[in-house]
């Protein structure tokens, strides 16, 4: 078959080791190649394969996972991935050096399951482990080129009533520019992946491109799937987005796309995204997603022992686009003087958020000048406190605390390490002091309470979202 011969020319090369790839930078509502000075566009697939037992893991430190990938992924034309949660302990040497060998760069999210912006208590989540994890993980890719940027929360707004989260969401935005203009390399974009929820959406991307430069977001991703079947660029409302962001500022684009109403997916949206019609506004898009879930967006299936890849009649379709779609040369017509946005005003029920910004944490400002530390990975304090008063006050009875947290995360294993017992003690030993050094500059916050029951209730509810 012809797409088994590209495939394996792809394997092929992802076994030579090529230069780095060149950072990618912003300038005005665009993304440029910061060495050629070229425009680039983001041709790309939302990555995230479960493990075995169907649950989240990070698949970039999984060798024998991204190589897997990576050929698939290289054959469809794209140059970006987007990965939703990572183990910032974790060695992601091998993938991170397989992607740059195959040309793709990562976008990639920095929450976890458990270290996220909350929508039910956001103020509370706002605290100095979510900032450690935070910038722990920009110290974990920040000095590899093929890093894009990073994405500080995922639709943590997604409904009408959860905009006064925006407030805490611009915050982490702030504090994480902040960090990586002191502990970083080299400058990477931070940003926001939206819902695209009709009713604000306008108002949160004007939001996270308002106020002083030093609290925007460097680009906004938006999860849109209003394409559906045999849609056009009007019925779509593709027209309409492109013209209600003509004057944005910073890069947009499709964090995720390809609705799935109708089967197989033909992705005619693609000719649209990168037509000359939307590039002056619009910098590309994400597929939604690489593996076949229960939700039915996968390109394509993989066997039940991981091993063998099956692409989808999704994944051809993809590809068949791909292959037929030419963008258009030059800068695209990106604008590159616009201003920032106007701070939208506050409508009760609909636009909550507060345009005054809560300062940084006292017990995370250290991490500006001293480094975030050891990183503390998924076996680390989770960051979602709530005051016991706040908790007895809707019912909830809260057990633990945070020293407890540390106890029951101390143990830990480098499944990444092929040491010898005793270095695993080692690393054991390092984590459980690198937690209780975390957990020490919490003094003060003894009325705080970690109840794994409220954490894993609200992953359920959807009211911390990563």
């Amino acid at each position: 078959m012809k797409f088994y011969s590209v495939a394996l020319s792809a394997l092929a090369v992802a076994s030579v080791a090529l230069a780095d790839l060149n950072p990618i930078v912003v300038k005005g509502n665009a993304f440029f190649d910061s060495v050629t000075g070229d425009r680039f566009y983001i041709k790309g697939v939302d990555y995230q394969p479960p493990d075995a037992n169907g649950e989240t893991t990070d698949p970039l430190m999984d060798y024998d996972v991204c190589s897997r990938d990576v050929p698939y992924i290289k054959a469809l034309g794209m140059n970006t991935i987007r990965v939703y949660h990572v183990d910032n302990a974790a060695d992601h040497s091998a993938c991170m050096q397989l992607l740059q060998d195959n040309g793709l760069y990562v976008l990639l999210d920095v929450a976890t399951a458990d270290v996220a912006i909350s929508r039910d208590y956001p103020m509370y989540s706002y605290n100095y482990v979510l900032l450690q994890h935070n910038f722990a993980t920009i110290d974990a890719f920040s000095n590899y080129s093929n890093v894009l940027g990073f994405v500080a929360a995922n639709e943590v707004v997604n409904a009408v009533n959860t905009t006064d989260t925006a407030t805490v969401l611009k915050a982490v935005i702030r504090d994480m520019k902040k960090y990586i203009a002191m502990q970083s390399p080299r400058t990477i974009p931070v940003g926001y992946c939206a819902a695209d929820v009709a009713e604000n959406r306008y108002q949160l991307a004007h939001y996270l491109d308002c106020g002083d430069a030093s609290e925007r977001a460097e680009f906004f991703g938006l999860n849109d799937y209003s394409w559906c079947g045999a849609s056009s660029y009007t019925v779509s409302g593709y027209n309409q987005k492109v013209a209600n962001f003509n004057n944005y500022s910073i890069p947009l684009f499709f964090s995720e796309y390809g609705c799935n109403i109708v089967e197989p997916r033909e992705f005619t949206e693609v000719q649209a995204i990168y037509s000359s019609q939307m590039i002056p506004v619009f910098s590309g898009g994400l597929v939604y997603e690489y593996i076949q879930e229960a939700n039915n967006y996968g390109l394509v299936q993989v066997s039940s022992d991981l091993k063998n890849v099956t692409p989808l009649v999704d994944y051809y379709n993809l590809q068949y686009q791909f292959n037929h779609t030419q963008i258009p040369s030059g800068d695209g017509g990106y604008h590159a003087n616009n201003n920032a946005s106007d701070c939208p005003a506050y409508v009760q029920g609909l636009w909550e958020a507060n345009n005054t910004l809560p300062p940084m944490p006292s017990q995370a400002s250290q991490y500006l000048t001293a480094g975030a530390g050891t990183p503390l990975g998924t076996d680390g304090p989770s960051n979602q406190w709530v005051p016991s008063s706040v908790l007895s006050s809707v019912g909830v009875t809260a057990t633990g605390s945070p020293s407890s947290s540390a106890t029951s995360t101390a143990s830990f294993t480098n499944s990444t390490s092929s040491g010898s017992a005793s270095s695993t003690a080692s690393a054991a030993a390092s984590r459980s002091a690198a937690v209780a050094n975390v957990l020490r500059y919490g003094s003060g916050l003894n009325s705080f309470v970690v109840p794994a029951v409220v954490v894993s209730v609200s992953f359920a509810l959807g009211l911390v979202a990563f």
